[in-house]
């Protein structure tokens, strides 16, 4: 059948599954909103900003594990998405940004609203088109979406031009193609294997590629075969249960004394999913300096890239996973098992204390938002010090439920991600903010309060920029210089201006009732718990320092 490019579009999103697009409609992509307004099979969600809608879309492809897609207009509206694209393709997340440009008679004349997208995005993305022929819309939209899925996982983007949206092409509906998988290799699986055998201190890094390939009950076999400790990255979060008595949790910078003592303890690592970011390993010299390195993963790119690995294996993680455990027999429990439960004790005995009169604790906010939910809603989170106490306060047990800005660090990013997951799992979200943060897109307010997207923001207003404070306070000898905002903002009624409902919550003793106030509300809430401006995230590891030099802030 003959159609516009606007409807072949359309077309081929819904033949790779999708259900939902996030956009902000602008002159360039009026043929495809024209097209959007009758297209019933897609429902499209009006963001109020285009950073919001790449958030969005990015959450989206987390919560769901699906391709998140994103939709904006040429010039500052594609630029709006760039930051947003950055975060995608730091943590790996497949998603499609499709960009309206000038029409091709007009490309390179500094037109209305004419920018370069493709070079612009050309760094942060898998890979990137300019269509410039109608009948490659539907081929480069199919090849988009396989790109983005296949191997390691991230964004590309698809710039169209405006005279190519309204033309007419025949289309001709296609099956989405299986995606093949990478071969795992059998001298890689043997050198392993060999590897895990001849070792007495094992343990396991579960990384942000074991919440990509939903790997979980795959790794509690292995966890169960090898007897050994196991901790995460941040991104590695929920993809092995935080109850389980084994897990030592997060490593690096702001985890645990357990996971960065058994870390250096260990004769062998073994990474699976993780690219050993330098958040993880601080100084990469003494990083497991004397200690074997099992590097597991689908980007080969990745391996020995921070840290040397004796050996690896490039696959996906389900997979290798899969032949590890055919030919890996059963340990017993053993000093090493003992050490390791003794450290991860001490860690659980740490007691938050609080009065319930006095500014509002926030580890004492998550951990009863943990409480009440019973760990099951799913948790975004925006950067700084609310990011590492969302690490801290509550526990993951499912992947997919802890979502938030790694590699890149994007204040302004866990609000949007909150309505893209909403929208994806019809799931309890929180998205766990500092002001700082929520001020940078509180705008996506609008986008809540209009679909009635039942979003909770945890607000940690501490009235200052927490986690550079928290640096100045311990490295600068606390010259706060521009960190302390000294704006009185009252988020309450910035809220209610929105039409969402505002809470606010002064101190300890409030802070149960509000959370189940907000939990039993039917739509978004913000609820502002006063912070004292010097709490701090606790512990934390010197930047450039061994792990081992891990102190109490």
């Amino acid at each position: 059948m003959k159609c516009s490019g606007a409807k072949i579009l359309l077309e081929c999103l819904k033949e790779q599954g999708v259900d939902v697009i996030f956009g902000y409609p602008g002159g360039a992509v009026l043929n495809i909103y024209d097209e959007i307004y009758s297209f019933e099979e897609i429902n499209h969600i009006l963001v109020s900003h285009e950073q919001g809608a790449a958030h969005a879309a990015d959450g989206y492809a987390r919560a769901t594990g699906k391709v998140g897609v994103c939709l904006a207009t040429s010039g500052p509206g594609a630029t709006n998405l760039v930051t947003g694209i950055a975060t995608a393709y730091m943590d790996s997340v497949p998603m499609i940004a499709i960009t309206g440009q000038v029409a091709t008679s007009l490309i390179g004349k500094d037109s209305f609203q004419e920018v370069d997208i493709v070079g612009i995005t050309m760094p942060i993305t898998k890979h990137n088109f300019l269509v410039k022929d109608i009948k490659e819309l539907a081929p480069t939209i199919r090849k988009a979406f396989r790109i983005a899925m296949t191997g390691r996982p991230g964004p590309v983007l698809i710039d169209i031009p405006k005279d190519i949206t309204g033309i007419e092409c025949e289309y001709f509906p296609e099956i989405p193609k299986i995606i093949e998988k990478v071969v795992v290799k059998k001298r890689q699986l043997d050198d392993a294997i060999d590897a895990i055998q001849s070792s007495k201190k094992p343990i396991i890094v579960v990384g942000g590629g074991c919440n990509i390939s939903q790997a979980e009950e795959l790794l509690l076999s292995f966890q169960d075969k090898l007897k050994c400790p196991v901790c995460s990255t941040m991104m590695g979060l929920g993809a092995f249960s935080g109850l389980h008595p084994m897990y030592t949790g997060m490593l690096g910078m702001h985890g645990t004394f357990a996971s960065n003592r058994c870390i250096t303890a260990s004769d062998l690592i073994i990474a699976i999913g993780a690219r050993f970011s330098d958040r993880v390993i601080s100084d990469p010299a003494t990083f497991a300096a004397n200690t074997k390195v099992i590097h597991i993963d689908i980007d080969e790119v990745e391996v020995s890239k921070n840290i040397e690995a004796d050996c690896c294996v490039i696959g996906n993680v389900a997979d290798v996973l899969i032949k590890l455990l055919e030919k890996l027999s059963v340990r017993e429990e053993n000093e090493w098992t003992t050490c390791a439960k003794e450290l991860i004790q001490k860690d659980k005995e740490k007691v938050i204390k609080i009065n319930e009169f006095e500014t509002v604790n926030p580890l004492y906010v998550i951990k009863k938002l943990y409480e009440i939910t019973k760990g099951n809603a799913i948790i975004t989170t925006e950067v700084g010090q609310n990011q590492i106490w969302a690490t801290q306060a509550f526990t993951y047990t499912k992947p997919r439920t802890f979502i938030s800005s790694g590699g890149l660090g994007t204040m302004g990013y866990g609000f949007g991600a909150a309505i893209g997951a909403s929208i994806g799992k019809k799931e309890m979200v929180f998205d766990i903010a500092g002001d700082g943060s929520f001020r940078m897109n509180l705008n996506e307010l609008g986008t809540a309060a209009r679909y009635n997207i039942p979003v909770k923001i945890i607000l940690l207003n501490n009235g200052v920029l927490g986690m550079v404070r928290q640096w100045q306070n311990v490295f600068y000898s606390k010259r706060f210089s521009s960190t302390t905002l000294e704006r009185e903002t009252d988020f309450v009624k910035i809220a209610e201006g929105f039409g969402v409902k505002g809470i606010r919550v002064d101190h300890n003793g409030q802070v149960v009732g509000a959370l189940k106030e907000a939990i039993a509300w039917d739509g978004p809430v913000v609820i502002d718990f006063r912070v004292a401006p010097d709490e701090m995230a606790s512990p934390m590891v010197p930047p450039g320092a061994s792990i081992e030099m891990m102190f109490e802030v």
